[in-house]
């Protein structure tokens, strides 16, 4: 091979070695090795003892090949080395080792595994943590509360994740305070019936912070827009949040106009400005925390429309919404299963299982044409003259901008 064959060669190695060792270095916020939990640090600690183990091995390993190579390496009229089959001291010796090798990584491995596997703390909060295609339900039955992609825990509390799905395998995953544990579909037997999986940890070496979270098993078109926010919060706040999110959507006695000639009528009462206290995180988000997936330039909504909330509310009841979500407190919005919870839609910080803001652009965005804006959503098409590319039609009939405005207001009431 030519000399300047090797050392591009050479120079290739070194180069990928020293971006892997940049890469390495790196402070990634989605790295499970920050030590911020009890989970992580025994994660770590269990990574640390492989790797230097392995390192070791690695070491003692290539400098005996070395060594062997130089030794007995060809030379003009040396005689053929000496063939060491049938050497027994040898043979135990090679069998020795390892297993002391894999004994001392095995231990530990089991210790960790019981350890991050077994049950929580009797008085940890339980958070039942419901996978669908593509969003994430969690609920705290300790306290009677029902959410969506955003998930409140407080400091220094061991937070118990029992995980279930209603359709496929999910894996619940927040790198930044602990491991990945699947979500199992069991259908022989229903869902969320006998096939509970759980994962827990005490968020107890970290501050105030939102962290990212994520599905970790590829469970269709969109798996990798099954996102989440996890929120670490003093307990004091969460108390509050507890206290708000108890509370049905607050109305008043008076109802609005009925719907339009030739839709079902409801009464839908106008919603109340939310109560004092913590309703939702209340401080800048971290950039890496923030949802920044672009809305389709097919979907043009009108943001300059302003919405009337009454009128929202009048719609959003009056329409197909009512068969697959909530609203507590609204008789018209009490029956819903399928979607995600509204009661308190105004207060979350993103929409789309966490794949965009929860802002008034976005969320019309939304209501328009959700399927163009995440593919596989189930949500149908609402926009009046959108092109769904689910069901490859355009629609006739549909929501116009200014009664999407409406919707907008109303739902952005439900703090």
């Amino acid at each position: 091979m030519p000399a300047d064959s090797r050392l591009r060669r050479l120079a290739q190695a070194a180069l990928t070695v020293a971006l892997l060792g940049l890469v390495a270095c790196v402070d990634n916020p989605n790295s499970v090795f920050h030590s911020r939990t009890d989970f992580n640090r025994d994660v770590t600690w269990l990574f640390k003892i492989i790797l230097w183990l392995g390192t070791i091995v690695f070491v003692f390993t290539e400098a005996l090949l070395i060594y062997a190579i130089w030794k007995f390496r060809a030379k003009p009229g040396a005689p053929r080395p000496e063939q060491v089959h049938g050497n027994t001291k040898l043979e135990i010796l090679w069998t020795v080792i390892p297993a002391l090798v894999l004994a001392a990584i095995a231990v530990p491995t089991v210790t960790t595994i019981f350890k991050t596997q077994g049950r929580a703390n009797p008085d940890a909060i339980q958070v039942e943590v419901i996978g669908h295609q593509w969003w994430w339900e969690f609920r705290y039955p300790q306290y009677g509360i029902t959410t969506a992609n955003e998930v409140y825990m407080p400091l220094g509390k061991t937070i118990d994740f029992k995980l279930m799905t209603v359709d496929v395998i999910h894996s619940f995953w927040i790198p930044g305070l602990a491991g990945k544990r699947d979500a199992v579909y069991n259908p022989t037997s229903g869902w969320l019936k006998h096939r509970q999986t759980n994962i827990w940890f005490t968020a107890d070496s970290t501050t105030e912070d939102v962290f990212n979270g994520f599905c970790a098993e590829y469970c269709g078109t969109s798996h990798a827009n099954m996102r989440f926010r996890a929120m670490v919060v003093s307990q004091e706040s969460f108390d509050s949040w507890v206290a708000h999110q108890q509370k049905p959507a607050v109305f008043p006695a008076a109802a609005v106009a009925p719907a339009p000639t030739g839709r079902r009528a409801a009464a839908a009462p106008v919603p109340t400005p939310a109560p004092q206290g913590f309703i939702a995180w209340n401080r800048p988000m971290p950039a890496y925390t923030i949802p920044r997936t672009p809305i389709p330039a097919a979907i043009a909504y009108d943001t300059t429309l302003v919405g009337d909330a009454a009128r929202g509310a009048t719609t959003i009841a009056s329409s197909s919404c009512i068969a697959c979500h909530t609203v507590k407190g609204n008789p018209a919005l009490a029956f819903g299963k399928v979607g995600p919870d509204l009661t308190h839609v105004g207060s979350r910080l993103t929409i789309g299982g966490g794949l965009f803001p929860n802002d008034t652009k976005h969320l019309g965005s939304w209501i328009k044409n959700s399927t163009a804006m995440k593919p596989g959503s189930f949500m149908p098409t609402q926009g009046k003259g959108q092109y769904d590319p689910k069901t490859k039609t355009t629609l006739t009939l549909g929501l116009t901008d200014q009664q999407i405005a409406d919707i907008v207001a109303y739902l952005q009431a439900l703090k």
